[in-house]
């Protein structure tokens, strides 16, 4: 007999209804535990329910009904084996227990899974019966079903959380060096170039050209000063993350952009943008800057193919492939660095920094390797709802 032809079915169906707006609310994976694990014995009564949650060191049991396990136990072969294959799992054989001398008679394994993320398994085991079927799965997916999105959804909050925080790091830091540019640095530099100043009205022949030099060097770093000074105030300026719509942005963005480089061809879909991201009010400097990028250190014409790639239930790729004469391999990850640029580059080497400060307070990241074209693949990585 199926889930639907169950005389209970639409009791079965009203309470899993309340139990998934319950999950729903959870504020931590514990609640969601807690929650789960007594839906399960509402919902069956079977002997044994285990909830096991999956990160990046594998699933571990978080709590089980069951006394032979304990939070932080490696997951049964069963478990394991719904993960790998993503499928739910009966066994009703020896793989039923946990150990050979078990009473366990049939074992369900569900994956908990939003998109193609499994973020926990949900195992409840039978010492009264040997037959497991759909009127139990059925049921214990849309429970799973629910658990993933409450899961994925705090996950969610606290990659956001951690992003503010380190935020509010980043701008303290910058506070700290941009005293110390502005005032101690600064003030040097205006008793250097005073100094200058009246010694070359002094001196001449080599000594003068010497002098001209200091002078040189005063003006470039005061401005250099003023730069970062100006790249410290916007950061200062920087909004939290919220909620954007990512396709109209981009969209004037990537106008904005061609229009202003007449060597610059954008080639774009919006249609594969139709995401909303956690962004802030600079979120399209990110964008004009690794376009900008392409225009600016290649000669002659060049072309950006702009895509988009669904890299996780909670995550955008937004790729920017130019044919340029891309980046050596060697200073990829130097360029992000603040100050970092190339040796024939007249900029002040603060604009691809500036990207990686702005995405990475968004709980993001970028990235650059080498296009198919041979040039640069700029990957900018966002949160998504």
């Amino acid at each position: 007999m199926s889930f639907e032809e169950q005389p209970d079915f639409a009791r079965q169906v009203a309470d899993l209804n309340k139990y998934g707006q319950a999950l729903n609310r959870c504020e931590t994976v514990e609640e969601v535990v807690s929650l789960t694990l007594e839906a399960m014995s509402l919902l069956f009564e079977f002997s044994y329910s285990t909830f096991i949650e999956v990160r990046e060191g594998g699933p571990r049991v978080v709590h089980s009904t069951n006394p032979r396990l304990s939070s932080g136990d490696e997951a049964s072969a069963v478990a394991k084996e719904a993960l790998e294959t993503r499928q739910t799992v009966i066994a009703s054989d020896e793989r039923a227990g946990i150990a050979p001398e078990s009473d366990v008679r049939a074992t369900l394994a569900v994956p908990a899974q939003v998109g193609d993320e499994v973020t926990a398994i949900l195992v409840t085991r039978s010492t009264s019966t040997d037959s497991l079927g759909d009127e139990q799965s059925r049921p214990l997916e849309i429970l799973a079903s629910h658990a993933a999105t409450a899961v994925s959804n705090i996950r969610s909050r606290e990659r956001l959380e951690r992003a503010r925080q380190d935020l509010e790091t980043r701008k303290e830091m910058i506070e700290m060096y941009d005293r110390l540019l502005r005032h101690d640095l600064g003030n040097d530099l205006q008793i250097i170039a005073g100094f200058a100043d009246a010694v070359q009205m002094e001196v001449d022949g080599q000594a003068e050209e010497y002098v001209g030099k200091i002078q040189r060097a005063a003006r470039s770093s005061a401005d250099l000063i003023e730069r970062v000074g100006n790249l410290v105030s916007t950061l200062e300026r920087q909004d939290e993350p919220e909620p954007r719509a990512l396709a109209p942005l981009l969209t004037q963005t990537l106008d904005n952009v061609e229009h202003s480089h007449e060597s610059l061809s954008v080639t774009y879909d919006a249609a594969e943008f139709d995401y909303r991201v956690y962004g802030g009010e600079l979120l399209d400097s990110v964008f004009t800057n690794v376009v900008s990028n392409a225009a600016v250190h290649n000669e002659g014409d060049v072309h950006v193919d702009v895509y988009a790639v669904e890299s996780s239930p909670e995550e955008v790729v937004v790729g920017f492939a130019d044919d340029g004469s891309g980046i050596p391999e060697d200073v990829r990850e130097q360029i992000f660095e603040m100050g970092a640029k190339g040796p024939d580059s007249s900029g002040s080497g603060f604009g691809l920094g500036f990207v990686r400060a702005l995405v990475e307070s968004y709980g993001g990241s970028v990235t650059v390797g080498e296009s198919e074209a041979g040039g640069a693949d700029f990957r900018v990585t966002l949160r998504r709802l």
